[in-house]
């Protein structure tokens, strides 16, 4: 039972060495200002160019018409180490629409259709019935004219196209710094789908922020749009509405939370208002990049998504700005932790906005995969976090590959050391023979 309460971010779990690891990391998650100039001239080019091309091409008509959506860490201020990875939400000018849920997945994956027949642009991406409009096909298109545009405008200028991947929404770029072989920055375009008329009815039960940002804040929410992005549901054998679907996208929203995260309008305004919320999610976010960069082969269901429900979930019951002052850092982060470990452990992460959807929940999430991070969770709060200790370069040089393949149980390292012990004595009594032989021959 002691062991069960303090993994729920009990206050006297934070022993001094905790409290200390736990603040350095924080200020070592922090963007250095000139690479964050650095990394948004290269991509405000990119993506004004790209916007430049679409506008102005002969080839697909439907997507002349674009228009910006940032999202991601980036632009929510919680991206951590470098500024690497940008997420740009490219919305496509359609005709109204209408959605019906796929009901296997709990109102996260739509099909989407006109509600009349059209000759306009958008038909070239629409099924046989020239109603259901095609993931796959806006998608491929999408890739098509990104390729394109490339080639034709940043041939040899370090940017290259990644590999189309199904389970993916977005057609990902890559530019590798000339200078810095192993410095690469991504950017995510993904093509969005704007649906104006409200949200489906299995969204407006979720987004629990009454308490915390206020009852007229949710309604402001709501009234606004929601987005889809062509992305299909993991796993095999899907049918074919699923293989066509459209996941439902609150990044627009969860933006907003980010940016304006305090009970009281004042909290960020100035220094002495100052929160740590934020800071609390980068370091969630550092502990779940350090699991899968040691485990990614066990860990790959998991990702910086959970860890980002996670916190709206912790916001929306730890409501008062006087929580998550500067100097309630530690305890605020292990509160956010227990939450986490706990979902894991229950088996049970509901979709923030979405919340009949569990995030936990196979085949997204296999049990394997869960029962594993429940352990390894265990494990990190038992060590005090060594995931967050910045690597040192011996540690770096020379990898323990052993602690790479599974982590350690009471059992296992019994075991080892059993095994250490008879490889010693085997050892010794080698040596000893050899000795006594060398003595008969002597004689």
């Amino acid at each position: 039972m002691e062991s069960q309460r303090r993994s729920f971010g009990d206050d006297s779990s934070i022993s001094p060495e905790l409290d200390r690891l736990i603040r350095q990391r924080g200020r070592d998650l922090r963007l250095r200002k000139l690479d964050q100039q650095n990394a948004v001239k290269i991509v405000n080019h990119l993506i004004d160019s790209l916007l430049e091309f679409l506008k102005n091409n002969d080839d697909q008509p439907f997507f002349r018409e674009v228009s910006v959506l940032t999202s991601g860490s980036y632009y929510e201020m919680v991206k951590i180490n470098k500024p690497n990875e940008f997420d740009i939400m490219l919305k496509l000018k359609v005709p109204r629409l209408v959605l019906s849920e796929l009901e296997e997945y709990q109102g996260l994956f739509y099909k989407i259709k006109l509600i009349k027949a059209t000759r306009t642009e958008i038909q070239h991406f629409l099924l046989e019935d020239e109603r259901t409009v095609s993931a796959t096909k806006i998608k491929a298109e999408m890739y098509r004219l990104v390729r394109k545009f490339i080639s034709n405008h940043f041939q040899g200028e370090g940017w290259v196209i990644r590999r189309n991947l199904v389970n993916s929404p977005a057609v990902t770029l890559e530019f590798k710094v000339k200078e810095k072989d192993d410095d690469v920055m991504s950017v995510d375009i993904v093509p969005t789908l704007e649906v104006p008329q409200g949200w489906p009815q299995a969204a407006r039960a979720g987004l629990n922020i009454d308490k915390w940002l206020g009852k007229k804040c949710r309604r402001q929410f709501v009234s606004k749009a929601v987005y889809f992005v062509p992305k299909r549901p993991k796993g095999r054998n899907l049918k074919d509405d699923a293989k066509e679907g459209w996941r439902i996208s609150f990044s627009h929203i969860e933006k907003e939370m980010m940016q304006h995260h305090g009970n009281k309008k004042t909290c960020c305004e100035s220094h002495s208002n100052k929160c740590c919320r934020k800071l609390c999610l980068r370091l969630l976010k550092c502990l779940i990049e350090g699991l899968k960069q040691q485990y990614p082969k066990e860990l790959e269901p998991l990702c910086s998504y959970h860890g980002k429900t996670t916190f709206f979930h912790v916001l929306s019951d730890r409501v008062q700005d006087s929580f998550w002052s500067p100097g309630q850092l530690s305890v605020s982060f292990m509160k956010l932790f227990g939450y986490f470990e706990r979902c894991a452990l229950n088996g049970s992460l509901p979709h923030f906005f979405v919340r009949e959807h569990n995030l936990f929940s196979p085949p997204a999430f296999p049990k394997r995969a869960l029962l594993f991070l429940t352990n390894v969770l265990r494990e990190q709060r038992e060590l005090g976090l060594p995931v967050l200790k910045a690597p040192s370069p011996t540690s770096a040089l020379l990898p323990d590959t052993d602690a790479v393949i599974h982590p350690i149980s009471g059992t296992d390292s019994i075991v080892a050391s059993e095994r250490s012990f008879k490889h010693v004595y085997i050892c010794l009594l080698v040596v000893i023979l050899c000795v006594g032989i060398g003595c008969v021959f002597q004689k």
